[in-house]
């Protein structure tokens, strides 16, 4: 077992990264039953993105894959052996080719007997930087009016701990659909000095049309921060209907972009001066009353800090 400490959480100080303004290209995605066909429709949208000048791509949930729970197994790849991994391997080749950066939405993972929903990000070298594995598993409980009953974790294992990597486009925390509900994992990554939270995800129709844009927001204001989602497209095979959607925010909680629900590449200028002019005027970080409450972290062995 992990030795866990708990600490008082400073927050880190937010870095100057080599880029500050950048166009971000998201990926909403239309995916079949067919894995390569994914793939080879995934490459299509990345290349399309940078030929509209996006340096930084973003992929959906599940892009390799019909959301479905009972195809998981059938198409998960293992990320230790990425030459036998056909969905990373064109991620790895296309990143380098193009020379971008590309935060791989998600497709299943296997290892040691598990599976897991991850999200792999490639620098422009081709070279995998960084795996998130879904932490928050959505389980539905009582199934909302019109959408079907869904238990990821009859299937899923849940990852272990966040996600941030640090890119030419500054420090990226990574969360992967239902983990955007869970505010506590984006306030450590705004304490880790992240610019932006990268959300790919596949809201139903229910949850997407009450929380989805909402959710978002929320994460980008309190934090203020960019975050950016990508969504598959509602045309997606599989019973579980998706909502789409996939949007860019800012710091103060504005919408730069966003798409409908069809497959679409979706471009957005991002400008890092923006949150700190945002944490100049809203001093939020000096306001907390530390000694009422401390936002604490728990620390393993090898934090992925």
């Amino acid at each position: 077992m992990a030795t866990v400490a708990v600490q008082s959480f400073v927050s880190a100080p937010l870095q100057i990264p080599k880029i500050t303004q950048f166009k971000i290209g998201i990926c909403q995605l239309k995916v079949t039953t067919e894995k390569s066909a994914n793939i080879f429709n995934a490459r299509s949208l990345i290349q399309a993105a940078a030929e509209q000048g996006a340096s930084l791509i973003l992929l959906p949930e599940m892009w390799n894959c019909p959301y479905s729970t009972d195809l998981f197994a059938k198409f998960a790849e293992d990320f230790s052996d990425i030459d036998s991994a056909p969905s990373l391997l064109m991620l790895s080749k296309v990143a380098s080719s193009l020379g971008v950066t590309i935060i791989g939405g998600s497709i299943p993972e296997k290892d040691a007997g598990e599976l897991y929903n991850s999200c792999p990000v490639f620098g422009p070298d081709g070279e995998l930087k960084a795996k998130h594995r879904k932490i928050h598993l959505f389980d539905m409980g009582k199934p909302l009016p019109g959408e079907v009953q869904f238990k990821e974790s009859d299937i899923i294992s849940a990852g272990e701990k966040p996600t941030v990597v640090d890119t030419d486009f500054g420090r990226i925390g990574i969360g992967i659909c239902h983990d955007i509900r869970f505010p506590e994992l984006a306030m450590s990554y705004r304490a880790r000095g992240a610019h932006l939270i990268c959300y790919p995800g596949a809201f139903n129709m229910s949850t997407g049309a009450t929380l989805w844009e909402l959710e978002q927001r929320t994460r980008a204001v309190d934090n203020q921060l960019y975050v950016a989602s990508c969504s598959p497209s509602r045309d997606s095979a599989g019973s579980y209907m998706i909502w789409g959607h996939s949007t860019v925010v800012g710091p103060m909680g504005e919408i730069i972009a966003t798409t409908g629900h069809e497959e679409a590449v979706l471009i957005a200028e991002i400008d890092y001066a923006a949150i700190q002019w945002t944490r100049e005027s809203l001093p939020l970080e000096s306001q907390k009353p530390n000694d009422i409450y401390q936002f604490v972290d728990l620390l393993r062995k090898s934090p992925n800090s």
